[in-house]
């Protein structure tokens, strides 16, 4: 009789617990297929929401691939979709939802989103599009050797306090060209333009419209300001990415920096570079510009959606997996692979500059659908104006008119 009910006590106790897993994986027997970028945090991610809920799905498939923007679009147009999610950033976001290919989350939130917080939900027209986990953002790497030995008390703040130090370092003959930033010509540039123009406060287009508007005086005062940045930097600012960026900060050529906080990690460590750089590279937020209070950034984060063109049943047991993967214990296991929007998050040195960025309320990138023809043309039309072959205002009025002849092509006009 004892012997009995030990096992009669067990077997309930394991259905009980099956139950309440399978319940947080959604319904069972649904195909869980995700296609990713193939990127450490992701790996993460994914591979924890698979280890919880592959026992409860028929299929749990995962395409890590530095090839998913390019085919995602394609793969999910089909019914039913190659896969029932794709781990996206802001941009191809709207990329999917441009086609229509994505589904709102907002029942599934209600459903299994206790571990989410409300700054993960990215809503869009009032419905949550997608689950963000991750951030990334350009900010400020400062070597703090070189500020010291040109009399600067602490690290810059703003913009303002950033050109006072390079032309400090400059003055007292440390470095001439102390400054780097991604200003290379295209997306790069056009990234510089956007995060100053919205920390001046700037509207990228009128109210309600796809029409553009950035021939202003926010626009004026952001290309000023990109203008007089380069005045110290090195004269081949316009070839420099982040590789080049990077490059220069390791070798020890440069005391103040705009650049993703992605390279903290790589800058911080003891290759590439010597331990006068690395003990002496600080990494802060994004500074600040004229008198704002909101970091001069665009933040950018990787999140979760979910195929329109599937079951709802995969559809449900995707989302539960993945979200179920969103925990501090996840965390935990995997603190330094990225900048964590879930809870549990502990900030190393090389995620200072970003989580300060966040905390002090910079803006996501915009997600406009539109917003990438716009980007395109900003980074292809200021060239001359950095070089001092044209003004301020006709290099915006080049921008403008270089989007509405690619705006009308698309059918935004």
């Amino acid at each position: 009789m004892i012997s009995k009910k030990v096992v009669l006590t067990s077997a309930v106790a394991t259905l009980m617990s099956s139950s309440v897993l399978a319940n947080n994986c959604g319904p069972t027997d649904a195909s869980i297929r995700v296609l990713a970028n193939d990127f450490p945090a992701i790996h993460a991610l994914v591979s924890t929401a698979k280890n919880n809920c592959k026992n409860y799905a028929t299929k749990f498939t995962i395409n890590h691939t530095a090839e998913a923007r390019q085919i995602m679009n394609a793969a999910l147009t089909p019914t039913p979709a190659e896969y029932t999610s794709v781990i996206v950033a802001n941009a191809t976001l709207v990329q999917l939802m441009n086609d229509g290919l994505v589904r709102p989350l907002d029942e599934y939130v209600e459903k299994y989103g206790q571990n989410l917080k409300k700054h993960q939900l990215i809503t869009i027209n009032g419905k949550v599009m997608a689950i963000a986990f991750m951030a990334n953002s350009q900010h400020l790497f400062s070597r703090s050797d070189i500020l010291k030995q040109a009399g600067i008390k602490s690290i810059p703040s703003t913009y303002e306090e950033v050109l006072d130090a390079a032309e400090a370092i400059r003055t007292a003959g440390i470095m001439e060209h102390p400054l780097v930033m991604n200003l290379k010509k295209g997306w790069n540039q056009g990234e510089v333009f956007n995060t100053l123009y919205l920390a001046h406060g700037g509207q990228f287009f009128k109210s309600g419209t796809a029409e553009v508007s950035i021939n202003n005086e926010q626009g004026i005062a952001a290309l000023k300001l990109m203008k007089a940045l380069t005045q110290y930097a090195n004269p081949d600012f316009l070839t420099q990415a982040s590789n080049e960026t990077q490059g220069l900060w390791e070798a020890g050529k440069a005391a103040l920096g705009i650049m993703w906080g992605s390279r903290g990690e790589p800058i911080l460590d003891d290759q590439g570079s010597t331990i006068e750089v690395t003990s002496n590279t600080v990494l802060s937020g994004a500074p600040t510009v004229a008198g704002g209070s909101t970091p001069a950034a665009t933040l950018w984060w990787d999140g979760v959606t979910i195929a329109k063109n599937i079951p709802d049943a995969d559809a449900e047991a995707t989302f539960a997996a993945l979200a179920s993967a969103m925990t501090p214990d996840m965390v935990a296991a995997h603190n330094d692979d990225a900048v964590w929007l879930i809870d549990g998050f502990k900030p190393g040195p090389n995620a200072t500059g970003i989580s300060a960025t966040v905390r002090g309320g910079a803006k996501s990138y915009p997600m406009f659908p539109q917003m990438g023809i716009l980007h395109s043309a900003v980074g292809n039309e200021l060239s001359d104006f950095l070089k001092g072959d044209e003004s301020a205002e006709q290099a915006l009025a080049d921008v403008e008119a270089a989007y509405n002849i690619a705006a009308k092509e698309k059918g935004f006009l």
